[in-house]
């Protein structure tokens, strides 16, 4: 079949490595792809972002199965077009992609199906917002109500930083948005990922980000600068917790609201006491925490996404080897704030690609011969094995064969469960 992955990061990265280990897939195109999904795929120029761009090509190119990796095409209804002409398509519709495009949204849903989470509250200008933090004190949490790239997300250890963050905020740093005020939450956070088709859900994965661009997660919070999996603190019990209050009434909820999901559910999670509280959704894989899984899904990986695309999810098992991944993310100095563009990376070349150690690119394009780093997070170095401490040894191995000055990446990660 000929299968269209949509977006150019990491993740698109690691969901063409694994797709094209399946002997369904006969043609692999990303659009547009970066640097390391050329090796695996064929890269198009197309703007992701337009559904009469994405509609035209999907036609013209004869496309069976379309996987939308980043959230903005879904916010912006390419999924819907896609479907509306009769192609199949992993990814929710744009009202139920509302679940990470707005968390009053996600937050309403709660509220409605008793799904447990933070006390909260939606405020449409600075002032009220202020108040509503002095009044409330300190540890508090200030998110943009919008997509931003998973940076629009402020825990204040002061009232005078959440001021901050709110008139960031009001002041336009990620667009025209409001502002949702939670409740701190204690506990340590892990992700929780969930194939869902409108009725059926599968349990997929779990995962451990680390968000903190420094060591000891601290500093301000990234796109994230690396991850595990499994995540130990998500235990049997926890996970059955999650499925039954919190990710089972969310799909309902949905669907009597006339907006049926469909595709990935990305649930952060904050654990406390053998308890999970939501954090937020995301409608698709997390990066980079859709490295660590693909690493240990392969090829079984695309049988899963059609099942899903196809409603037919009641079906399907997940089947997983007794292992562990880990993912070191690679980042441009600077980042996440003003970083350089255009720098050469070199020793790439010299590392091995097996279902045991594989660098995913990311912000990355090839120009003249060599691969330059385009973006803030780069590079994704990805180890596999038997323990954690195996597949920890692998990443970093990776790191530390790429000659990149440019460059730095964090080298704790995985230090809870090490």
């Amino acid at each position: 079949m000929n299968i269209l992955i949509l977006g150019g990061g990491g993740r698109e990265h690691a969901l063409a490595w694994a797709i094209r280990q399946n002997p369904k897939c006969d043609r692999l195109i990303v659009a547009p792809g970066n640097a390391g999904t050329a090796h695996v795929a064929e890269c198009a120029d197309l703007n992701i972002l337009s559904r009469a761009d994405v509609l035209e090509f999907a036609q013209e190119n004869t496309i069976d199965f379309v996987v939308i990796g980043p959230e903005a095409p879904l916010a912006t209804g390419v999924s819907d077009a896609l479907r509306d002409a009769g192609f199949l398509v992993l990814g929710p519709s744009q009202a139920a992609a509302q679940l990470e495009a707005s968390k009053a949204f996600t937050k309403d849903i709660c509220d409605a199906c008793g799904a447990p989470t933070a006390a909260w509250a939606r405020f449409a200008d600075a002032d009220s917002a202020r108040d509503h933090v002095t009044a409330q004190g300190a540890p508090i949490v200030v998110k943009a109500d919008g997509l931003a790239a998973g940076k629009g997300v402020t825990v204040a250890e002061t009232v005078e930083q959440a001021h901050g963050a709110i008139d960031a905020i009001f002041d336009g740093e990620f667009g025209d948005m409001s502002v949702v005020i939670e409740e701190f939450m204690a506990g340590e956070e892990a992700s929780f990922f969930v194939l869902c088709d409108g009725t059926d859900c599968l349990p997929l994965g779990t995962a451990q980000d680390h968000k903190r661009v420094g060591e000891g997660d601290t500093g301000p919070n990234t796109g994230g600068m690396g991850a595990y999996s499994p995540a130990p603190i998500l235990t049997d019990a926890v996970q059955d917790q999650v499925m039954t209050q919190i990710v089972r009434p969310t799909v309902a909820e949905m669907a009597a609201r006339g907006m049926p999901f469909q595709g990935v559910l990305y649930a952060g999670l904050m654990i406390h006491d053998g308890r999970a509280r939501l954090v937020e959704y995301n409608v698709r894989f997390g990066d980079p925490e859709c490295q660590v899984l693909m690493m240990r899904l392969g090829g079984q990986v695309l049988d899963l996404l059609l099942a899903c695309a196809e409603e037919r999810l009641a079906d399907m098992a997940v089947n997983w080897a007794d292992d562990h991944a880990l993912t070191v993310v690679m980042a441009a100095k600077g980042y996440p704030g003003i970083y350089q563009k255009g720098t050469a990376i070199n020793g790439l070349n010299s590392l091995t690609e097996t279902s045991f150690e594989m660098t995913f690119h990311a912000g990355t394009a090839a120009r003249d011969g060599h691969t330059v780093a385009t973006g803030g997070r780069v590079l994704a170095c990805t180890g596999r094995g038997a323990t954690l401490a195996e597949a920890h040894a692998r990443a970093y191995a990776q790191v530390d064969a790429i000659d990149w000055p440019q460059g730095f990446c964090r080298r704790d990660i995985g230090w809870r469960a090490l």
